[in-house]
């Protein structure tokens, strides 16, 4: 029983750090989990880990959220850009085909590729915000990127920015729309497997209030020093991360 406590504690930090960093929380997960052959480490515990997440934003960003209902036309942006994601996401749970996208050869070329389509999209120059330009149109373009982060390797957080960026929205309102785009997606994550947690036995359920309660505080710390790095940096360090995973996993696979 430690060392499942153990297991998840790793799982939730790794979850809690790279959920809304440009890196890949699924694909970390799934390559820690593989290379350690962790036993903890199940579809229902990365559920309970994205419900950690997903708490964290939510209190992070209450005030923001509170004001969501005097701001309708925000509001209905969130949930339209979240639609394709949402749609496609059921789809590929209910048909259990998401099992056959978490392989060590795919992560590795889309942590390579995404993480170079990163670069070029943090290249664009600056001139949009979200208060006056993001609109319906330009919502969908992002909404329809984010599909994309379905695939282990993308990552959702690096996708949505990257079409947010390619819109030529600055870095930190880049990292604003991805985080209140990430709440309907967590969701939509973990209320799926939610379901499943009743039939669990009690150490499996003490185990899964553990790890929602890891991710939260390691989420909740990550939002908060994202966004400082976001004001004062590019997104340089996490594509020549990106490009490092990437050239390892190709390496060990290929050669």
């Amino acid at each position: 029983m430690l060392q499942d406590f153990i297991e998840i504690f790793i799982l939730a930090a790794i979850q809690g750090i790279s959920e809304f960093l440009p890196i890949s929380s699924s694909a970390h997960l799934i390559i820690v989990s593989s290379l350690y052959e962790l036993k903890a480490s199940s579809l229902l515990i990365d559920i309970s880990l994205h419900l950690g997440s997903l708490l964290a934003i939510i209190f992070f960003f209450r005030k923001d959220l509170f004001d969501l209902k005097y701001n309708r036309k925000l509001l209905k942006l969130i949930v339209i850009g979240s639609l394709p994601l949402i749609v496609f996401g059921y789809l590929l749970h209910t048909t259990e085909l998401i099992h056959l996208l978490r392989n060590i050869k795919l992560i590795a070329w889309t942590t390579l590729f995404f993480g170079i389509i990163l670069y070029f999209a943090d290249q664009r120059e600056i001139d949009q915000n979200i208060s006056s330009n993001l609109n319906t149109r330009s919502i969908i373009f992002i909404g329809l990127f984010q599909i994309l982060a379905l695939i282990p390797g993308v990552s959702r957080a690096g996708i949505t920015m990257t079409a947010a960026r390619f819109l030529k929205f600055n870095r930190v309102d880049s990292g604003k729309i991805s985080f209140l785009l990430s709440i309907p997606a967590l969701a939509g994550a973990s209320f799926l497997g939610l379901k499943d947690i009743q039939n669990e036995p009690l150490e499996m359920n003490i185990l899964i209030i553990f790890a929602v309660i890891i991710s939260f505080l390691f989420s909740y710390v990550t939002i908060k020093f994202f966004l400082r790095y976001l004001n004062k940096f590019s997104l340089n360090i996490f594509i020549i991360y990106r490009l490092i995973i990437a050239l390892i996993l190709l390496s060990v696979i290929y050669f």
